[in-house]
């Protein structure tokens, strides 16, 4: 795990905010690994990825990039194709990875390959919604599948553009609202249980699973106002579920991590069901750092601090990529 104080310290540069629907949490979360950064010892500058971008690359010449841009071009793959012409290493996955995990249904075949369980889905692009019978096609998905569904953008964060399906008349306008979002949407079955966010790093000895992230949103939903508002949502680490519950759900986080071929760090979503069965949700290329964001909370409760782990995984950025 993390070395101590005692260790070098690197000038790192953070990349943050950006143009994504997810603008305000990337700054808040570049704004949080920074500190965490400095109070550690380390050299930080914030960049905005601007056009710009590769000369304050240049101009800063870090040792090390951490970006901290979610949502599109952060998590799609694009920005790290253009942090890889640099040359300079950054921590996370590499673009082609990116895109594996930052779209659900693909990331979702994937796993599925593996003996990973997810629930059931259909992905439909807006252009084939439009010139087919929707209402038809609408409605035998729902009643081969039975109410109620998940429908979410096949490429967001944040929760932006999810709903929860109650009943057939609730279902053409959650399509609308996933569509604002992406060109393809999601309706995938709806599994009762407890939602786990289960945050994977790797320093460079393997990737680990840090203690998983039981969430209980105060209203029903971990939507985007219970993921960034303080008091809207109760969490719970380690969570409160049977250890070989958890230890099983980890070992899916990592297998998940390994298959999609991602780097460093990762947020694997799940929910268990009442069999104790854990389906897979999705995978986060670059999850949330904010106060009340999950993976700097399952550092904490593994005892280390957010400097500790922010300084290695760029520790271990630099390595993997010399």
């Amino acid at each position: 795990m993390p070395k101590g104080k005692g260790a070098a310290k690197l000038k790192i540069q953070v990349l943050a905010g950006g143009i994504s629907h997810e603008r305000d949490i990337s700054l808040k979360s570049g704004r949080r690994v920074a500190d965490a950064l400095a109070d550690f010892g380390a050299e930080v500058i914030i960049r905005e990825p601007d056009h710009q971008l590769l000369k304050n690359i240049k101009a800063d010449n870090p040792d090390v990039i951490w970006p901290c841009l979610h949502g599109a071009s952060g998590e799609d793959g694009a920005l790290r194709d253009v942090l890889a012409l640099s040359g300079v290493p950054f921590v996370g996955s590499d673009a082609a990875s990116a895109r594996l995990a930052w779209d659900k249904s693909i990331a979702k075949a994937l796993v599925s390959k593996v003996g990973i369980q997810t629930p059931p889905y259909v992905t439909l692009p807006k252009e084939t919604f439009r010139e087919l019978d929707a209402e038809g096609v609408l409605a035998s998905i729902t009643h081969s599948m039975s109410l109620p569904v998940v429908v979410k953008p096949a490429r967001s964060g944040s929760a932006q553009g999810v709903t929860i399906v109650h009943n057939q008349t609730e279902l053409g306008r959650a399509m609308v609202d996933a569509y604002v979002y992406c060109e393809v949407a999601i309706i995938e079955k709806y599994i009762e249980g407890t939602e786990l966010a289960i945050s994977v790093i790797d320093l460079g000895a393997g990737p680990i699973a840090l203690p998983a992230v039981e969430i209980e949103p105060l209203n029903g939903h971990y939507g985007y106002d219970s993921r960034y508002t303080a008091g809207e949502t109760n969490y719970y680490v380690p969570a409160r579920l049977p250890g070989v519950v958890l230890e099983k759900a980890a070992r899916q986080a990592i297998l998940a991590h390994e298959t999609l071929g991602l780097s460093q760090i990762s947020r694997i979503d799940v929910i268990v069901d009442s069999q104790d069965t854990a389906w897979f949700l999705e995978a986060n290329v670059l999850p949330g750092l904010t106060e009340t964001s999950l993976l700097p909370q399952a550092i904490i409760a593994s005892g280390y601090s957010l400097g500790e782990v922010y300084h290695s995984l760029a520790e271990a950025a630099l390595r993997g990529r010399k």
